[in-house]
């Protein structure tokens, strides 16, 4: 049976999934669920992961979630998979778990939850937290400059000094192309070259599969800016009405 991969593009590490099985020619059915819609919670999706999250997949009898276990457990199950993206030497395995449990607590923790308040919240019915994301963002420059000073100390374009794309490198870069404001993106990425040029290497490495699988982030882009700037106006309106209303 085909492989089934669960998914939401509007999710890094379902991207992250979908990007890794095209660009190694694995064959699979995209199954949507979309987050905005709630559509993970429901009863049938739960059945494929009780977190009611994705990305799942579903491959034969077989069940699994979590982007990094499934990124793993494609590699190994897939004949054909060429070996930079998750090597069979045990001490560069080892060091790419290494990164994909460091992401989770770090990358993603300041990534997440800065995209979510400071951009994503209303497409979830929630309201913008500017506070929330300026915390966010302390952690996710902390981590960025951690890629710099440790994953990318090496010689190679790619993490751990490679020469080729792990699913590290893909995992991680997706978590960053949620900067979608680009002011953000000048802010926040300005500082760290090195994670520029890496994040062009991963890109063009998975070409044109990469593109095409975050086109519907590339389109969202304007209307979350909108949705931004309306919001930062009301909250300009609401700090002259106060402001006044003291003087009075």
């Amino acid at each position: 049976m085909k492989l089934k991969v669960y998914a939401d593009r509007m999710s890094q590490p379902s991207r992250a999934v979908l990007i890794f099985c095209k660009v190694t020619g694995i064959d699979f059915e995209e199954i949507k669920v979309e987050l905005s819609k709630r559509q993970q919670l429901s009863s049938e999706f739960k059945e494929i992961n009780p977190m009611g999250k994705v990305p799942a997949i579903v491959d034969g009898r077989f069940k699994l979630f979590e982007s990094h276990a499934i990124l793993i457990y494609l590699s190994c199950a897939f004949p054909g998979v060429p070996d930079h993206w998750y090597p069979a030497d045990l001490f560069r395995r080892a060091k790419i778990h290494s990164v994909l449990d460091w992401h989770h607590s770090n990358l993603r923790r300041g990534a997440a939850t800065y995209i979510l308040n400071a951009v994503l919240a209303p497409a979830f019915g929630r309201s913008l937290n500017p506070q929330a994301a300026a915390e966010a963002e302390k952690i996710l420059s902390l981590s960025l400059s951690t890629i710099e000073n440790v994953w990318l100390k090496g010689n190679g374009r790619f993490l751990l000094g490679g020469f080729k794309p792990s699913i590290a490198d893909l995992s991680m870069v997706c978590e960053i192309m949620q900067l979608l404001d680009e002011k953000d993106r000048r802010r926040i990425l300005g500082p760290h070259k090195k994670v520029q040029q890496w994040i062009e290497s991963t890109r063009s490495a998975t070409s044109p599969h990469f593109h095409e699988v975050h086109n519907i982030l590339f389109k969202a882009k304007t209307k979350f800016q909108v949705q931004r700037s309306v919001h930062a106006n009301s909250e300009t309106e609401s700090s002259l009405k106060t402001t006044i209303s003291s003087k009075m």
